[in-house]
């Protein structure tokens, strides 16, 4: 789905963000980029979807090189859910915010009526909200079925929970996975948020300063410490802790799972 060819980007040869920077990420994965602040997270998003291009190298979104396609051609085959919603709203009424990307691409008229309804539906939406006026979360479940009416094979989500609180949270992911699984999108989502990371996320590529340090299962990577510290950074709550505990939780990444281990070396007359 995603194929970076020892692409380079910078905005002048002294100042580079990414450096022959190689990937492949196949259709129906779920992959987490990691890295500190400006890692070039952010950058390969956007090389991505067209919206900037290599300095060296190729991108291919969907077996199309993103130099030789328009953006509006790439926008078939990928959304892009901001961190900011409000960057992206554009509309006065909710119905027409989610019309407006199929308006754009030149669906028929009783097809756009028909799947906005349907997301208007799933989302739990009131067609006739003023966005603006609706709390971040709404906003945010706004701009994703928005992005998702189109049914793109791709979505990419920048720090796609930024803001919002634990339910709300969980109530976008979960919607996103269950998109991911039986839909086969492919998700790319960039994040800073371990726990979000290795509760969703299948793989990882890990960045620092526009270089790829490492990419692998979830669970390999959130175990990789050293990994983790050249990038700068934190791991997530559990992993970290059960490294301390030795090879006897080393299958352990959830708490659901670490209560289940404490209680089976309990029942077992180990010590905790």
């Amino acid at each position: 789905m995603i194929r970076f060819e020892n692409v380079t980007f910078g905005y002048s040869d002294d100042r580079l963000i990414l450096d022959d920077l190689s990937f492949h990420i196949p259709k129906g994965d779920f992959v987490a980029l990691i890295g500190a602040n400006g890692a070039g997270k952010s950058t390969i998003s956007r090389l991505t979807n067209g919206l900037l291009h290599p300095t060296k190298g190729h991108v291919y979104l969907n077996d199309k090189d993103t130099l030789k396609t328009p953006s509006s051609v790439l926008a078939r085959d990928c959304g892009f859910l901001f961190q900011n919603p409000d960057r992206q709203i554009c509309e006065n009424t909710v119905k027409d915010e989610i019309a407006f990307s199929m308006k754009a691409q030149g669906w028929p008229v009783d097809k756009i009526k028909d799947r906005v309804d349907k997301v208007l539906e799933t989302f739990e939406l009131d067609p006739e909200w003023f966005p603006f006026s609706r709390s971040r979360g709404e906003r945010q479940r706004i701009a994703l079925a928005s992005v998702l009416v189109c049914e793109p094979g791709l979505l990419i989500l920048d720090e796609p929970t930024t803001g919002l609180d634990y339910l709300e949270c969980i109530r976008i992911m979960d919607y996103v996975t269950k998109l991911n699984k039986e839909k086969s999108i492919t998700v790319l989502m960039v994040s800073h948020d371990m726990e979000l990371v290795q509760s969703y996320a299948r793989n990882v590529l890990v960045l620092n300063h526009g270089k790829l340090l490492g990419q692998g299962p979830v669970k390999d990577i959130m175990k990789d410490m050293d990994l983790l510290k050249k990038a700068r950074v934190l791991p997530a709550q559990i992993p970290e802790l059960t490294l301390r505990f030795g090879d006897e939780f080393k299958d352990v990444f959830t708490v659901e799972e670490m209560l289940d281990a404490l209680r089976n070396r309990t029942n077992k007359g180990g010590a905790l």
